[in-house]
């Protein structure tokens, strides 16, 4: 389990020197498109489960019933003011910004011809919590480029480094806060949304375990 106590971005052999670097290497680039083509796939298995949404979908929901916008334009404003949260946290974007709305919409909206929506709730409850995990795996590869977070991503980064604590605790406070805030403004909670909250910071930090011990040994460097 030492997976849980992991407390930053671990920086691998081929993680960029900068979030910022307009010429990264071919590596460095091609690992953060694949980081980001498995977060995708996640979050399209997620919803193709059909057990409940995400919970930043759940909060624009609730933004969408208090301002009568629409859930996509909620979205856009959530992640808005969260990009806005990064300034006090001097968190910095890069390349890995951009690619992450770009990229994971893109999957999503491939993956969801091709994923399964099972009827029987247990494999509704079985492919959540596979999205869950699978997108731990993607985030901890795409995260580890260091070539700039998504706003939610880079909200747990920034806070992480100034609390000090896990990226599990982290990252799993924000979800939870985002659940209930949703939920409090009307959005549905569902089963699938509960799993993400409780389970997606612990995926994240074994996602980046995981990268971290992958590359360490691929370089044959020694770690704990």
């Amino acid at each position: 389990m030492k997976f849980i106590s992991v407390k930053a971005v671990p920086m691998v052999f081929w993680s960029s020197a900068e979030p910022l670097n307009p010429k990264p290497r071919l590596l460095t680039l091609g690992l953060l498109c694949l980081g980001l083509l498995i977060f995708g796939v996640g979050e399209a298995s997620l919803i193709a489960a059909g057990a409940g949404v995400s919970p930043w979908i759940v909060l624009s929901q609730g933004v969408s019933n208090l301002t009568a916008w629409s859930v996509g334009f909620s979205t856009f404003v959530v992640s808005l003011t969260v990009l806005l949260l990064w300034l006090p946290l001097r968190q910095k974007p890069g390349i890995g910004t951009i690619l992450n709305a770009v990229v994971i919409a893109a999957v999503i909206d491939v993956s969801l011809r091709y994923l399964p929506s099972p009827d029987p709730f247990y494999l509704k409850v079985l492919q959540s919590l596979a999205g869950v995990l699978v997108v731990g795996i993607g985030s901890g590869l795409y995260l580890c480029a260091n070539l700039g977070p998504g706003p939610r991503d880079g909200l747990m980064t920034g806070l992480q480094r100034r609390t000090g604590l896990p990226i599990a605790v982290v990252r799993t406070t924000i979800e939870i806060t985002a659940v209930i805030l949703g939920w409090s403004l009307g959005g549905v909670v569902g089963v699938g949304t509960v799993l993400f909250a409780l389970g997606i910071g612990p995926a994240v930090s074994a996602g980046l375990y995981l990268v971290m011990t992958l590359s360490n040994a691929s370089r044959g460097v020694a770690f704990d």
